[in-house]
């Protein structure tokens, strides 16, 4: 007998750099065939997905020295609409219907992001890609994450990172790192745990959005945790729920 997933809409924040598979820049198109094929389970479970894409694989504004720092991140956010338009065109070669809305204009290319023409893509049954962040620069593409989840009223954000979850110390670094399997935003925020920016975690807990962090890089990893609503670690408000 078929699974019924676990939640119904879903966030799913995707970083730039889960794009680039082994190599160390670009888009891999094993690795993203193998994420549009997660992708086509769940949406074939009855599962609404919204995504939220990063451009980190191509060009990370934060990082750019010598450039004005609004520059670069307008850099970054064209970056994150050429991955949107390769997320699309893979999701559409496995027979999904994608569409990408852009929050800064590109009219030719992708839609405007507009809220209630995703909430009906989503209601059709389309996967929504949102590109270009939040529109503005200062902000993560994490921070847009969390505001297109609380605006298409999403059941959960789910992080999809290299880490298997949250851990008090860099576990690349020191290999006593404690992971998480639930911690609250407010224990995130104080002990600056770094999953997310202050911005982006203080907006899923104003709007009561949980998020569940896990690595995208386990093959099978996606499908599992919307089915099972298990896996990586959970962050909520209330971190005994």
């Amino acid at each position: 007998m078929a699974r019924t997933p676990a939640y119904k809409r879903v966030l799913l924040k995707l970083s730039g750099e889960a794009l680039m598979g082994p190599g160390g820049y670009g888009i891999d198109h094993a690795t993203l065939e193998r994420i549009a094929q997660e992708i086509k389970a769940v949406v074939d479970a009855g599962v609404q997905l919204g995504v939220v894409i990063g451009g980190g694989n191509i060009f990370r504004g934060m990082s750019a020295t010598g450039m004005d720092r609004a520059q670069a991140d307008y850099m970054g956010m064209l970056a994150t609409i050429m991955n949107a338009l390769a997320l699309q065109d893979a999701l559409e070669h496995v027979g999904v219907a994608a569409r990408v809305q852009s929050a800064l204009r590109v009219d030719q290319v992708v839609e405007p992001y507009i809220r209630r023409r995703a909430l009906r893509h989503l209601e059709h049954g389309h996967v929504v890609v949102f590109a270009a962040g939040t529109g503005n620069p200062f902000f993560t593409t994490d921070t847009a994450a969390s505001l297109r989840g609380a605006e298409i009223g999403a059941d959960i954000m789910l992080k999809a990172t290299q880490a298997d979850g949250v851990y008090d110390r860099d576990p690349r670094k020191h290999k006593d790192a404690k992971r998480y399997d639930v911690v609250s935003f407010d224990e995130v925020l104080e002990k600056k745990l770094a999953v997310m920016d202050a911005t982006a975690v203080a907006l899923c807990r104003d709007n009561n959005l949980a998020v569940r962090v896990f690595s995208i890089h386990n093959p099978g990893s996606l499908v599992e945790v919307i089915m099972s609503g298990r896996g990586g670690t959970l962050m909520n408000s209330g971190a005994n729920s």
